[in-house]
């Protein structure tokens, strides 16, 4: 980010100056578990002041049924009719059980035979900011075919999840 000063010359901000001194540096734990990951992304949002720091309660009102506007909801369930036909197990109901807490960061893993899921859930006390880091490693022709729907709407799901689980922790 920049900003003019009173010569009309652009500078940096200060702190832009002292992080780039710095390399930078992302680290997840889904991404050490799926190093090479067919599918990433990575999804941050802000959030106001007031809500909890543990990324494990984090992790768990995003993937809560409560959390998951009715749109996300019936998509799932589509999911659950659907995945039969092609051969893929349905989801158990514990498939977003946090795996792992590490520092900053929850881990979700799901692997089927069709992919292997992971899930890094981060909060990031100072700048406020929850981060949702997602790997996936997909597995054959089966894998592909029930991927390629989810890769468009996964960030759009996503997104909604984390914007619906930051407003019910922000209530008192």
């Amino acid at each position: 980010m920049t900003t003019e000063d009173t010569s009309g010359e652009p500078r940096e901000h200060q702190q832009d100056t002292a992080r780039t001194a710095l390399s930078p540096v992302f680290r997840s734990l889904a991404l050490d578990s799926i190093p090479v990951p067919d599918y990433a992304d990575v999804i941050v949002l802000p959030v106001p002041e007031g809500g909890p720091s543990d990324p494990r309660i984090w992790a768990q009102t995003i993937f809560s049924p409560q959390s998951m506007p009715a749109w996300v909801a019936a998509l799932m369930g589509l999911r659950q009719a659907l995945v039969g036909l092609a051969g893929i197990n349905r989801a158990p109901k514990d498939v977003f059980a946090v795996s792992d807490v590490r520092g900053e960061e929850a881990l979700i893993s799901a692997d089927d035979t069709h992919l292997d899921f992971r899930c890094g859930v981060a909060f990031d006390a100072g700048a406020r900011l929850l981060r949702v880091t997602t790997a996936v490693r997909l597995k054959g022709r089966r894998g592909r075919l029930y991927f390629a729907p989810v890769r468009v709407l996964h960030p759009l799901v996503v997104r909604a999840m984390m914007f619906r689980a930051a407003a019910r922790l922000r209530r008192p």
